[in-house]
């Protein structure tokens, strides 16, 4: 398993951290056994489900459990997990999450099925390089998230979740039609400037919404469009452009304060949002912004909070995704799992 670093170490590299393993024996037979716990490998068996799914079961669970008790077991998880004890941590609903994840991964008992996902297909055109990224999620901490470019958008789905917004859900989307353009750092620390501009995109977004709407009911949508633009001649080669002066404005929020101080360029975005166990989920304003070609932002403008994602840099062999259509064929799948 590949655990996202400390929070809020956004930059250190991913941690490895074993499951399960196979030992091969003579006559084409095998063994497995279970590496969760602190007691040792032990009992475990794996099921091949169907392509491109697998199971894993633990025949032991007993080795999963530690001679403290509970309380002991989630001393010992929170500081793997997060890298400090429940004394460090004083804000109470940020405790109360990190409880709420404790006992929800650790019913499982390494008994889970995993499904295969693809890297997104790349192309000369897009921003940066698409893949996957760490990102800061406020009191959530670190989590997974993959980066994709779909025309005239780019999406951030979630590959590990919370208990608001699981995992296979779109995090946030980014307009890259809508360009906007930060004001100097001076008036940028003014988050009612900031707020102006993005209302502003999010108006104007609508506004075409609605004019295709009324185009398709008249009649005028079936044929072809009158211009088409890639994203690509909107951000070509962007990390060529001159880096602007960045700074957060007064009152947003962020769980690192070691964010780049310089941004290559912004566009208009959604996030998604909603309460636990996804109820009321709601898509709301926000601003998307190019660091360089390993970081990127986001500002959620309701919550005054921001995101910093940091690409990870393991190397996954064989994940490559067979051709377009197998990649939107993935995202989809992941995302009705959680719908």
């Amino acid at each position: 398993m590949y655990l996202p670093p400390h929070d809020p170490h956004v930059d250190d590299p991913m941690r490895f951290k074993p499951l399960f393993r196979i030992h091969l024996m003579e006559r084409k037979s095998a063994t497995v056994e279970c590496m969760y716990g602190h007691r040792g490998p032990h009992n475990g068996h794996i099921q091949i489900v169907k392509k491109d799914e697998f199971s894993t079961k633990c025949n032991q669970t007993e080795y999963h459990r530690m001679s403290g008790g509970r309380q002991e077991e989630f001393r010992t998880w929170l500081r793997e997990e997060w890298g400090r004890t429940l004394e460090d941590i004083f804000h109470e609903h940020m405790q109360e999450l990190i409880l709420m994840k404790f006992i929800y991964t650790s019913q499982y008992d390494n008994c889970l099925t995993y499904r295969r996902i693809y890297l997104p297909p790349s192309h000369p055109d897009d921003l940066i390089r698409p893949g996957l990224f760490k990102g800061t999620y406020g009191s959530h901490g670190l989590e997974i998230v993959m980066l994709s470019f779909h025309g005239k958008h780019a999406r951030v789905t979630k590959i590990t979740g919370d208990p608001n917004i699981p995992a296979g859900q779109q995090t946030v989307e980014i307009d890259l039609m809508h360009r906007i353009q930060l004001p100097n750092v001076e008036n940028l620390c003014n988050f009612n400037e900031l707020s102006r501009i993005v209302l502003e995109a999010q108006e104007q977004v609508r506004q075409e919404q609605q004019r295709q709407e009324d185009r398709t009911e008249d009649g005028e949508g079936s044929g072809p469009p009158t211009e088409v633009r890639e994203p690509g001649n909107e951000g070509a080669a962007p990390l060529k452009e001159e880096p602007v002066q960045f700074v957060l404005p007064v009152g947003v929020s962020s769980r690192n304060e070691n964010y780049p101080r310089t941004c290559r360029m912004c566009f208009y975005g959604t996030g998604l949002i909603a309460g636990h166990g996804f109820t009321s989920p709601e898509r709301t304003p926000g601003v998307f912004i190019l660091f360089d070609e390993d970081r990127f932002g986001f500002i959620w403008l309701e919550l005054k909070s921001f995101s910093l994602y940091s690409r990870v840099q393991a190397t996954f062999r064989n994940a490559d995704a067979p051709s377009p259509q197998a990649f939107e064929e993935m995202l989809k799948n992941i995302q009705s799992l959680t719908s």
